[in-house]
């Protein structure tokens, strides 16, 4: 996809419902493909594979550890399994049994959170996930996504349907804005230069994808040429980009909607460290978030566009 210097963000579905509709596609075309829920299913978008494919939908309750061994059972005997729920009891309820029953004997398992981040709202901080990123990438073996908007979303499960081994996928549960033109390529552990630039780097995943890109264009205006990454895997990392980002620009901000302290921001640093140091700056959350709107939660704690612009700014600032 070529860089452009001007983006139309017009709001789009959630991702967690574009993770419902590939679901179904990928049904309608292999039949090995099952879904497995934890009492989620309308609210994960599972329930329109169950009605298509009945026999191939496992209603688990609510129970999300023993889902997810059922779903590494199913793995192991040649099924596709999706096992899916919200990604603060998909991950933190369920990773013993990943360890266990999907990463140590590597089956072909696929995990899908929803809800995640603070961007649920008003559910609150009990259902937010803010440590599933760094969770699922501590597990050997494990491929971890996060798509920006519906369009990577459908692209990325195919992909993670095609890929053989255990992966994670974090979806959302507000509308996002849409970055891609559809039929967009998406090739996992390769991410996407939205914009050039040579000042600094925006890197960011999910739904600050969209947010890095407002700042590019709110730095642009004051002279400023801020390079946009789309991080859409975290695991395996674009090595080779973010080395690129830091050589060139000297300057990388990494804004993701999770803890700071252990998700993307710290693996492109220890890429950083290890390819080209460069000053960097982190955009995420450091605490566990109130109940509220999901535009108030961004808003307060600073997950918006000028928040990112900010950080560069520090950044180019440190780097002169």
């Amino acid at each position: 996809m070529p860089a452009k210097t001007k983006y139309e963000l017009k709001m789009g579905a959630a991702t967690r419902e574009a993770f419902g509709k590939a679901l179904v596609e990928l049904g309608r075309t292999n039949p090995d493909v099952v879904a497995l829920d934890a009492d989620l299913s309308k609210s994960t978008y599972t329930a329109e594979f169950g009605k298509e494919f009945p026999d191939r939908f496992f209603e688990c309750g609510i129970a999300e550890a023993n889902m997810m061994a059922i779903g590494s059972g199913l793995a192991s005997v040649g099924k596709i399994p999706f096992a899916a729920s919200f990604s603060a009891f998909a991950m933190n309820k369920g990773f013993e049994q990943l360890r266990v029953t999907a990463a140590f004997p590597n089956v072909n398992l696929k995990v899908v959170g929803t809800h995640s981040g603070i961007s649920i709202g008003e559910d609150g901080p009990s259902q937010m996930s803010i440590e599933d990123i760094s969770l699922a990438c501590s597990l050997p073996g494990f491929v971890v996504m996060s798509p920006a908007d519906e369009v990577a979303m459908m692209a990325l499960v195919k992909r993670a349907a095609e890929h053989v081994g255990p992966l994670f996928i974090r979806a959302g549960r507000v509308k996002a804005p849409v970055v891609y033109a559809p039929g967009q390529d998406f090739v996992i552990g390769q991410s996407v230069e939205l914009m050039e630039g040579s000042a600094v780097t925006l890197i960011a995943t999910g739904l600050l994808v969209a947010e890095s890109i407002r700042a590019a264009e709110m730095l642009e205006s004051e002279g400023i040429a801020a390079r946009v990454i789309d991080m859409h895997t975290i695991k395996p990392l674009d090595r080779e980009a973010i080395a690129r980002a830091a050589r060139e620009t000297g300057a990388i901000v990494v804004s993701e909607e999770h803890l700071v302290d252990a998700g993307l921001g710290v693996r492109v640093a220890q890429v950083v460290a290890e390819t080209h140091p460069a000053v960097m700056e982190f955009v995420g959350v450091t605490t566990y978030a109130e109940s509220g709107t999901p535009d108030e939660l961004l808003d307060k704690y600073g997950l918006r566009a000028a928040n990112v612009a900010a950080a560069a700014r520090r950044a180019i600032a440190r780097k002169r």
